[in-house]
Order: structure tokens, then sequence, then C-alpha cells
């Protein structure tokens, strides 16, 4: 995005549920700020006082290690007064509803929620509860939006122009909010995306979100620009083993390995976390200079921070 663009334009979103909801122009913005947010965090000192007037509750009856370690960190970074709601210790386990939670949360004068949930539609629920700005941080396998953001992000320091770029998406498509949220996303700045995996880990309506589908890992691999990695969702899967034979031969027929590496010289390696080592990929590819996988951490605090400083009502640093 141009200098004059970055002047002129009007980022007018209070809420971010999905990708779905903002445009190409939108999601640049985004990740244009989060260049400066990326600089602040390699400062020797890098916090920014731009939240220190601002109350965020993170909202989340769904585990979570990294995303909820990374919007803390984003959070305190910039100054922000931070709650945290763990629903295993909370009144729902008392029978309260997310309705009255999120109300009784509310009155205390809150002005942003990140909320994970393992429903679909969560975020947009939380929209007509209260007043304030919702970010969504996984709902179900709906959408994860700031993770794919921060994978766009990552890409952007590889290639600054995803416009034309091919970006493979490989493993179990059915069961992931991150690949959803990413399809979406690069396919709105122009990138073209080719999602890889089993039959059975492939949904029927893939297509309309505008990926292509392969079967094959070597030809993906061959095509493509990126190659991003996802974890078999186990939890999402319901025990179901039945839709693979074993993660061994699923590492065999989809694993990522270092004669990939060798063979196709040119692409880089993500993987959203956490990785399943001889699963996905082999331990060192994981650990190889092909890939950025601790790069994508990183940049999750810088987006994310770029993220709450919009939706908080800033325009620019």
């Amino acid at each position: 995005m141009s200098d004059s663009k970055k002047e002129i334009y009007s980022f007018d979103q209070k809420h971010l549920l999905g990708l779905e909801d903002y445009s190409a122009e939108d999601i640049l913005y985004v990740l244009e700020q989060a260049k400066t947010f990326r600089e602040v965090l390699d400062r020797p000192v890098p916090k920014i006082p731009t939240l220190r007037d601002k109350t965020i509750v993170n909202l989340f009856y769904e585990n979570s290690t990294r995303t909820r370690l990374s919007f803390e960190l984003a959070q305190k970074r910039m100054g922000a007064d931070v709650v945290n709601f763990s629903a295993g210790t909370s009144s729902t386990k008392k029978g309260e509803s997310l309705k009255d939670t999120i109300r009784n949360i509310s009155s205390m004068k809150i002005d942003m929620v990140v909320s994970r949930h393992e429903s679909p539609g969560v975020p947009h629920f939380l929209t007509r509860c209260v007043d304030a700005s919702i970010i969504n941080a996984g709902d179900g396998a709906h959408e994860h939006p700031t993770q794919a953001l921060l994978d766009m992000f990552t890409m952007q320091q590889t290639y600054p122009e995803l416009k034309g770029k091919k970006i493979a998406i490989i493993g179990d498509i059915s069961h992931s909010r991150v690949v959803r949220s990413n399809i979406i996303g690069l396919k709105k700045v122009g990138a073209d995306v080719v999602v890889c995996g089993p039959k059975s880990f492939m949904p029927v309506h893939v297509e309309s979100l505008g990926a292509e589908v392969s079967y094959n890992l070597d030809e993906t691999l061959a095509w493509c620009d990126i190659a991003m990695a996802l974890r078999i969702q186990m939890e999402r899967v319901g025990g179901g083993t039945d839709l693979f034979p074993s993660l061994r031969e699923y590492h065999e027929t989809f694993g990522i390995k270092m004669e990939h590496l060798e063979k196709y010289p040119n692409f880089t390696v993500m993987h959203p976390g956490p990785i399943n080592r001889g699963v996905e990929m082999q331990s060192d590819v994981a650990d190889s200079d092909r890939a950025v996988i601790l790069n994508q951490v990183t940049n999750g605090v810088a987006v994310r921070m770029a993220v709450l400083y919009l939706l908080s009502g800033g325009s620019r640093i």
C-alpha cells in the first residue's frame, strides 16, 4: 500500500468477527499497521501506551496457549488493563449462560472482548449482547481471523506482494478454522490457494471458497511458493481415526520431509502450531532455515497489537 493510501484510508471496522467482513483494503491496512508494531517489539523496551485507558477481557471458553498468550502480551505491551476469563473456573460451571456472563462482565465497563469458543457464531452473538468491540480468537471450525492475518503478514516478509503468489495449505482441511480464514483472506488479496490432504479431510464446500483441491503432495510442493502444514484436529475429529489409517501413514503420504526441501528448493514452510513433529512434517523440516514458524509466533503479537489499536479507534501511529 502506498504512502498516499495510508494517509487517506479510513478504517471503519468496529469488530473482527472474521475476514469475510473485511475488504482487501481493510486486510492490507491491518498488515501495514502491523509493520510499525513489529518494529516496536524489536525495541529494548517493547512497550507503547496506546491502550492505557482501555479495559480488555479475554473471554476463553476453549483451551488455548499461543493465541491467549499472544493476545495478552499484545494488550500488556500497549498498556491496557487486562481481565482474563476462564470458563473452567467461572460461574458457567454453576449453569450461568454465555449471555448472562458477558452482560455481567460488560457491566464492569469494558472496551473490548477477545472471544474464543468451541461453537461457531459466538463472536457474532456477543455483538448483540454488549457495546464493546469483539475480536474473534477462534469460533469452532468457522474462523480464526487473527491467525490468518499473522500468517499473511509472515508471508509478506518473504513476498511483499501477495497477489499472484501460490499458497498451499496441507493437512486437516475439514476441521481447521485457520484454513477457512486463510483462504478467504488470501483470495481477497489476489493469491492463488491450493488445499492438499486426504479425501477424508477435504470438505465438500472448500472449492466454493475459491481454493483448488489436490490429493498429491509432491505436485503441490512443486507448484507452491509457500507450504503451510496443518495439524490433525484430533479434538474435533472426535476420536474417529477411521478418517485415516494411522498417523504414521498420514506422515508418509502428506508429511513434509527433508527430501521435499531438497527436491523442491524454493518453497517456504509455515505452520500455525502446535506442530506434531513426525506427523505434519519431519522435525528437521520444522527446524530448517526454510521454516518461518517462530517468525509466525512473534508476528502474531505485532498483528494482534495492530488489530487492538485499530479497533480501539486508532487511525495511525
